[in-house]
């Protein structure tokens, strides 16, 4: 068996046909031309595509070269966009509110917002709640058997159907609220208390219902949403055929009925507030946007006694973002040029490198807070970015103070997560250079790359495959002609063999 491995390239053939071994045979005992046929046809063969082989070969290294080169950048950019909008999430950049009384609400900023440069004073009178009910057990207190009801989860209901009606109620009146309709919830006979609550909260009708069980019984519970003007009653009806153990009346509620076993634990009642002394009130004790740059969660009351709102101040944590920004965009135009360099640059006519280059030569003056007011930043240029010949980006720290010193507000808004401002350019920016969508994106390019390097291993795996048939048909050509060679040699010897008896015998 004879073994022959290409130089230029890592398959390796065992030949194991007659031909061949009969040529290795001849050429090991001597006889035939005493040429390796085999050898002889394996280096014919790979000459004959070794320059196709070899080109193949440079131009799929080349290939993998830009593959790495495209996909390395393409992660250094989506590194940037992910790590600057960790930055920004964490907070920090921002004029963040505090409320020094933390046991009476606590702040936020409202999405998007770039906080306040002012304070507030915040009076908290009386918290939003949710109207409560309950059914009544026979052994609560002040309630005597005939009004109370003996229930258990597993207890079973008349079929029939409750009426939820929405609105404001005061004292033992109700006024319907016009703009929530009334909800229907229909009860099938027989079914439990359970089921009872799982059909409210299955409504969705903003009432979360649940069953509360004590040494005296079980109740069903129904509580509803914060605010005054989210009250509710409940109307019952039984169907005439019903045969279940308890009638729906029991879960009837009016505020102005007194013989009933659903019973109110809490009034649905408005958050009522001063702030800055102005009073307020707010249907939940979440406020969204109570004031420029302050959203507020109330959690107690401080009547007469008045607590500060406070912002602090992100100028010395937006001077060290921006230092470290700026050095990061000059480590990526570093990387950007020296990919795209002329002389010695993988991707110098790449498309999605030479977009990425573009883009970020024109960064600095890119507007990127549009609705700025009259005199607010709005570029990066407006905080002391400067871009150099080379693309490399300088800040200047003394007009980074100066922007923050005279509107820090309108610098910090720069920082926020809205549709405007640094971090939302930036995305913008690296998404339309890595997305897959753009064959001219730094995405596109890697994948056109790979598609290539497909086609170029499918070409080379072709040329392979004809070199090997290549070789083997000279195999079985020079096998031929080596033993061709082999019998004239024989009759040579033979005829030598003759002539020399002759000779001796005439002596």
């Amino acid at each position: 068996m004879a073994t022959t491995t290409s130089s230029t390239s890592t398959t390796t053939t065992t030949t194991s046909d007659a031909a061949t071994i009969g040529s290795a045979l001849l050429t090991a005992l001597g006889g035939g031309t005493g040429i390796d046929m085999t050898a002889l046809a394996g280096t014919i063969s790979e000459a004959q595509y070794m320059s196709q082989t070899n080109a193949l070969t440079t131009r799929i290294d080349k290939l993998s070269t830009q593959i790495s080169e495209a996909s390395q950048l393409k992660s250094d950019l989506l590194t940037l966009s992910s790590s600057l909008n960790t930055l920004i999430q964490s907070g920090g950049l921002l004029p963040e509110p505090t409320v020094t009384n933390s046991s009476v609400a606590s702040a936020s900023l409202p999405s998007g917002s770039a906080g306040s440069t002012s304070g507030y004073t915040l009076e908290v009178t009386q918290l939003a709640a949710s109207q409560v009910l309950a059914t009544t057990l026979p052994s609560a207190s002040g309630v005597t058997p005939a009004t109370g009801v003996a229930l258990t989860s597993s207890s079973t209901l008349k079929g029939g159907t409750l009426t939820f009606d929405f609105g404001t109620i005061t004292g033992s009146s109700f006024a319907a609220d016009a703009s929530h309709s009334s909800t229907t919830i229909t009860i099938t006979d027989g079914q439990t208390l359970a089921d009872l609550a799982s059909a409210i909260n299955s409504a969705d009708i903003g009432i979360t219902a649940y069953i509360a069980t004590n040494a005296n019984g079980s109740q069903l519970v129904m509580k509803g949403a914060e605010g005054a003007a989210n009250a509710f009653t409940i109307t019952t009806s039984d169907d005439a055929s019903a045969t279940g153990d308890n009638s729906l009346s029991i879960f009837s509620y009016n505020p102005a009925s007194t013989s009933t076993t659903m019973s109110g634990v809490l009034a649905a009642t408005d958050a009522v507030y001063k702030l800055d002394g102005i009073s307020r009130t707010s249907t939940s004790n979440t406020i969204d946007n109570a004031a420029p740059g302050l959203s507020l969660k109330l959690t107690g009351t401080n009547s007469g006694n008045a607590t500060t709102i406070t912002f602090s101040d992100p100028s010395s944590t937006i001077k060290t973002t921006m230092t470290n920004l700026v050095s990061a965009l000059n480590t990526l135009v570093t990387e950007i040029n020296t990919d795209t360099s002329a002389s010695t640059g993988n991707l110098y006519n790449d498309s999605g490198a030479k977009a990425a280059k573009r883009a970020f030569s024109t960064l600095v003056n890119t507007v990127i807070m549009p609705n700025a007011a009259s005199g607010e930043p709005s570029t990066l240029a407006d905080l002391g970015v400067t871009m150099a010949k080379d693309g490399s980006f300088t800040l200047d720290s003394s007009m980074l103070s100066s922007a923050l010193t005279s509107n820090v507000n309108g610098v910090a808004a720069m920082f926020t997560d809205g549709i405007y401002g640094i971090y939302a350019t930036m995305f913008n920016t690296i998404s339309a250079l890595t997305t897959a969508a753009d064959p001219g994106s730094l995405a596109g390019s890697i994948t056109a790359y790979n598609d290539l390097t497909t086609t170029l291993t499918a070409k080379k795996t072709e040329i392979a495959t004809q070199q090997e048939t290549l070789r083997q048909r000279l195999i079985t050509q020079y096998s031929a002609a080596n033993s061709t060679v082999a019998t004239y040699n024989s009759t040579l010897t033979y005829m030598k063999n003759q002539i020399a008896a002759w000779n001796n015998t005439s002596g």
